[in-house]
């Protein structure tokens, strides 16, 4: 079990101060000097004092036909969810049915007659 090791303050100011003064190229290599061991305890530093300007930023640059072909797909993705979740909901508003169907009946093992009865109309 590893130990549990808490910085003070004045530490993770060191840190950042040094991030922003251009000491360290990355918050990679200031976490490796420094020897924490988080991947993402010196980013929630960073942020926590307002600096989130050291933060790489991942910049996404698309032609006009990737973006509408990302908005098309995207939406499929919804109408695909949307269709998943009525699947799932009649599925459901099935099985209850059955068991009504089969306790009017005087079925008890509706599992057994779903067995039985399987693929037949």
């Amino acid at each position: 079990m590893r130990d549990v090791v808490r910085y003070s303050e004045a530490f993770k100011l060191q840190v950042v101060r040094e991030l922003e003064q251009g000491r360290f190229g990355s918050v990679a290599e200031a976490r490796r000097a420094y020897g924490v061991r988080g991947s993402a305890t010196v980013d929630a530093w960073i942020r926590r004092f307002g600096k989130d300007h050291l933060l790489g930023k991942v910049v996404r640059v698309m032609k006009a036909d990737e973006r509408a072909e990302v908005e098309v797909l995207r939406k499929q993705v919804k109408e695909l969810k949307n269709a998943l979740a009525d699947a799932h909901l009649d599925l459901k508003l099935e099985a209850a049915y059955l068991k009504i169907a089969c306790r009017t009946a005087g079925i008890d093992d509706v599992e057994n007659f779903k067995k039985k009865h399987a693929g037949k109309p």
